[in-house]
């Protein structure tokens, strides 16, 4: 089944600025996605954090708290892509588990 009947909710990526023009339109034409790319202005000196490209570090961060994803033991991608299915769903679980303040909704 091709990714865009199978996740017909993403419609918009994000990506590097080292991904280049073909891809944009690849993405488009074969996945019918928008591939937004983020990049540096020239005048950006020293570390300046750049618009959506913190949410793929903080996920990736939080993917590496799993001992399994430390290191790429898997040989199958199908197995590689289940160990990142279960480490977010660890995640979330603990994330929605967890105790609420009070007065947040």
């Amino acid at each position: 089944m091709p990714f865009a009947a199978r996740h017909r909710d993403i419609t918009l990526v994000w990506a590097d600025g080292g991904y280049t023009s073909p891809l944009v339109g690849w993405c488009r034409d074969k996945l019918a996605l928008t591939l937004e790319i983020v990049k540096r202005t020239d005048n950006m000196t020293g570390f300046v954090v750049l618009p959506r490209r913190w949410v793929a570090e903080r996920t990736f961060a939080w993917l590496m708290n799993s001992r399994r994803l430390a290191r790429d033991y898997e040989t199958l991608p199908a197995t590689s892509e289940a160990v990142i299915r279960w480490s977010m769903v660890t995640r979330m679980s603990r994330r929605l588990a967890r105790p609420r303040a009070a007065g947040r909704h």
